[in-house]
């Protein structure tokens, strides 16, 4: 998995350009058949990460660098972010302190799926025709939770080899722009320029640049259009049996490239692979990093809260090289 080098030998299954809902669930069906657990399983492809993954994970660990892969969480209204996290203190401020002991205190709230927030998506998340991954009926998701594949299933955490593909690199631009599609073309040409393989059990993460974009343009509407992943590309993802998908933008183009569908590739992803989505994170840092290095792959530890019925979690990645 970790020495192996690109070859011609991984066809793109669906052209880059639109794809008819007709199309769309041809290749549904196709991915959904691929989990090869049985019909009763919940943890889908975090079961391609063995113990022997991962000391091979921890086996990249050169540098002793470690690098966060959350963005700040903001509190401020901004126009991909129209209800942000609420930061607020609790009891005193230290100016009002009185003789001896007193603690500073303070509360969050946020919505953990949004379009700015880095977080997880756990395989209750994606609906799709009455269903969750492997069947299991949405009924199983109520207003007070999710009784089955919540984020409680990577209670243990997602520790494995990340791979960092930095696409728009190998374009040669500072970052995609919104409405474009990385295709698997795109996923092979990185691969070569970065002389790196994704295989069995990695933890892949694709830079789009959406936050480069973001910090240096400042936010947009995001829900309207971004850049992300054509669905093509999760057949090649399926044939190398990743165990999770992160991008610095929201996985999914907008708008969708499948007519009739919305956020195919979370429908792909989640609902019939069983992988579990990193959202929103920021590749910024590790991709200098990894440049500078002159290694893509690196240990990846992903800790999201323990959520028994949470339909994802914020989430802070280390990667560490």
């Amino acid at each position: 998995m970790t020495g192996s080098q690109f070859t011609a030998t991984d066809p793109p299954a669906f052209p880059p350009g639109p794809m008819s809902e007709t199309e769309f669930r041809t290749l549904y069906e196709q991915l959904r058949a691929t989990p090869p657990w049985g019909p009763d399983d919940r943890r889908g492809a975090l079961n391609y990460i063995t113990p022997a993954e991962v000391l091979v994970a921890i086996g990249q660990v050169r540098l002793g660098r470690t690098v966060s892969l959350e963005a700040p969480i903001e509190h401020q209204p901004a126009a991909d972010n129209p209800d942000p996290a609420r930061h607020r203190m609790k009891g005193p401020p230290g100016a009002d302190a009185g003789p001896g002991v007193s603690f500073s205190l303070d509360r969050i709230a946020m919505n953990i799926h949004g379009n700015a927030d880095s977080h997880l998506d756990a395989l209750c998340h994606v609906i799709f025709d009455g269903t969750l991954y492997n069947g299991v009926p949405a009924d199983t998701v109520t207003e007070d939770g999710a009784a089955e594949l919540s984020v409680e299933t990577a209670a243990e955490g997602i520790v494995g080899r990340g791979v960092l593909l930095d696409v728009p690199r190998s374009r040669g631009v500072p970052w995609l722009e919104p409405g474009d599609h990385v295709t698997v073309q795109d996923l092979l040409a990185a691969e070569r320029d970065q002389q790196v393989r994704v295989g069995r059990g990695d933890i892949l993460c694709v830079r789009v640049g959406h936050r480069r974009r973001r910090m240096e343009q400042g936010p947009w509407d995001a829900a309207e259009a971004r850049a992300g992943l054509h669905p093509g590309v999760l057949s090649l993802l399926a044939e190398r049996q990743i165990a999770a998908l992160a991008g610095d933008g929201n996985n999914d183009t907008a708008p969708s490239a499948v007519g009739g569908v919305d956020f195919p590739v979370h429908v792909l992803a989640v609902n019939a692979l069983g992988l579990h989505l990193l959202d929103y994170l920021q590749f910024t840092e590790l991709a200098q990093v990894c440049a500078e290095a002159g290694r893509w792959s690196f240990l990846c530890v992903v800790a999201p809260l323990r959520l028994p019925t949470g339909t994802g979690s914020p989430v802070n990645p280390i990667a560490i090289l």
